[in-house]
């Protein structure tokens, strides 16, 4: 991949997460990339389109005789490595790269990644492409694992986007006896510089009176007790409508088949259409989506990239979380994650979300200003990414030269 910066570990723009640090990466850097995608097709529909190269992964789904062969062969010699350059194809191909970017989001936290994701940092470095694993969240108690650590040791640089992660991945490496370590930085998701394209509002929308509200089937799979989030959200909206003069805005931020926020949406809306006070929000892009919530007055959502887009665009807002992710952003933006993030798993009773909605309710104003007082400097932190991107790429170019 000649003069092109490789980003890889996306798995399409359907989740918006996903396309939203892409899409703020590429308008950071100078550097022209190309994106490895699970869904290529589906990045070219929303906005990634134009701003970097787009590589469609080769699946062995639909070459059934290769992933007989590539199994055969990893079974005689032991080489694991070989699904990804099958998987990543052209990536490998001529010159190498001098620097590849794992989009890290919150890939570690999930156990179904952790093989995919030290096999291509390996292959990377095998092949003398430096590694930086991006805007990255990792719960500290996987740092106890020998074999996480030897990973994430191959990294060139570690961008984490929340202190909590930054401190952990510190302890992990500090010390003597340690062997290679990677330079550890702590900047800001790229997300919250993604620009908003503001669309025409659907009647019922009503600007700055209105809440945005996002769920999710990933935390209906972290909850404790069985059908209480739904329960939660429910009795949210209920509460909204006879205590209020707000409208509510149901918004997704992940359409894909096995993990779609429209199901629940839609199952919320029907329950109160009736009502004239709900809205339904369909899929549309990152940036356009951003646009829906941050003309919102308030905003509780699931989904670590829509309470970005909040966040971002100075709207209060509650996160019902499940991870670190949401706790190390709130921490570094409100100093305490306390009130600001409600954990799936401590809910209990059909009640407990419209406690916490109105914490966030009654100290709305607070918050907001906060917010618009240290946003200008937390995106222009979020900028140093690409900076550091920019200067690394520098660097291994001229060392690929000598």
């Amino acid at each position: 991949m000649d003069n092109k910066l490789i980003l890889y570990m996306h798995a399409g723009s359907g989740n918006h997460g996903c396309e939203a640090i892409v899409n703020s990466l590429c308008r950071m850097i100078r550097q022209p990339a190309a994106l490895v995608s699970y869904r290529a097709k589906e990045d070219a529909a929303y906005s990634l389109k134009g701003l970097c190269e787009l590589i469609q992964e080769r699946s062995f789904d639909e070459h059934r005789l290769m992933h007989v062969l590539y199994y055969g062969y990893r079974k005689l010699t032991g080489d694991g490595e070989s699904f990804i350059r099958y998987r990543y194809g052209q990536v490998f191909k001529g010159k190498k790269a001098p620097l590849a970017i794992s989009i890290g989001g919150d890939n570690y936290c999930y156990d179904t990644m952790l093989s995919d994701l030290r096999l291509a940092n390996a292959v990377f470095n095998q092949c003398g492409t430096r590694t930086v694993l991006l805007g990255c969240s990792i719960e500290p108690k996987l740092l106890q694992r020998k074999d996480i650590l030897e990973d994430l040791s191959r990294y060139h640089t570690i961008i984490a986007r929340e202190s909590i992660t930054c401190q952990a991945l510190q302890d992990a490496f500090s010390g003597e006896g340690k062997g290679q370590k990677p330079y550890i930085l702590c900047f800001p998701d790229p997300a919250f510089t993604l620009k908003a394209d503001k669309l025409p509002l659907p009647e019922g929308f009503a600007e700055g009176n209105t809440v945005g509200i996002n769920v999710s089937p990933m935390i209906q799979d972290n909850e404790k007790k069985a059908g209480i989030t739904m329960a939660c959200y429910q009795e949210l909206i209920r509460y909204i409508i006879q205590n209020t003069d707000m409208q509510i805005a149901l918004i997704p931020h992940v359409v894909w088949g096995n993990n779609d926020d429209r199901k629940p949406i839609r199952k919320l809306y029907e329950m109160f259409a009736d009502s004239g006070r709900v809205v339904e929000i369909g899929d549309a892009s990152c940036e356009e989506l951003k646009g829906y919530i941050g003309s919102c007055r308030l905003f509780v959502g699931a989904r670590t990239h829509a309470t970005i887009a909040a966040y971002s665009s100075c709207v209060p807002t509650l996160v019902v979380g499940y991870s670190v992710k949401a706790r190390g952003i709130a921490r570094d933006l409100f100093g305490t994650e306390e009130n600001y993030v409600l954990p799936v798993q401590s809910l209990k009773e059909s009640g407990d979300l419209v406690n916490g909605f109105k914490w966030i309710f009654d100290r709305q104003q607070e918050i907001r200003h906060r917010l618009m007082e240290i946003m200008p400097s937390y995106k222009e932190q979020a900028l140093l990414t690409g900076k550091e991107v920019d200067r690394l790429w520098e660097e291994f170019s001229r060392q690929q030269e000598i």
